[in-house]
């Protein structure tokens, strides 16, 4: 499977394919479907990532990576 990027790129450069007024109609329902294939790959790369982001978010640290608020000991002799 290719990367994101370079299956967006590619989704672009069918979008503007099809635009050109001499492709032909098959050329251009060929072109039309890669991009729908493309566009509905992308869609569930998309939600997956947006799914294990909202895992992330919504998983609580442990305790070793809790920001240490105590920087000094409340019994420090150095007064």
């Amino acid at each position: 499977m290719k990367k994101i990027g370079e299956r967006l790129e590619r989704l672009e450069s069918l979008s503007d394919a099809i635009r050109d007024p001499e492709v032909a109609l098959e050329d251009a329902l060929a072109i039309f479907e890669e991009g729908i294939k493309l566009a509905r790959s992308l869609e569930k790369d998309l939600d997956r990532i947006e799914g294990k982001i909202e895992i992330l978010k919504n998983t609580p640290a442990a305790p070793e990576d809790k920001p240490e608020l105590d920087l000094f000991s409340a019994g420090s002799d150095d007064d």
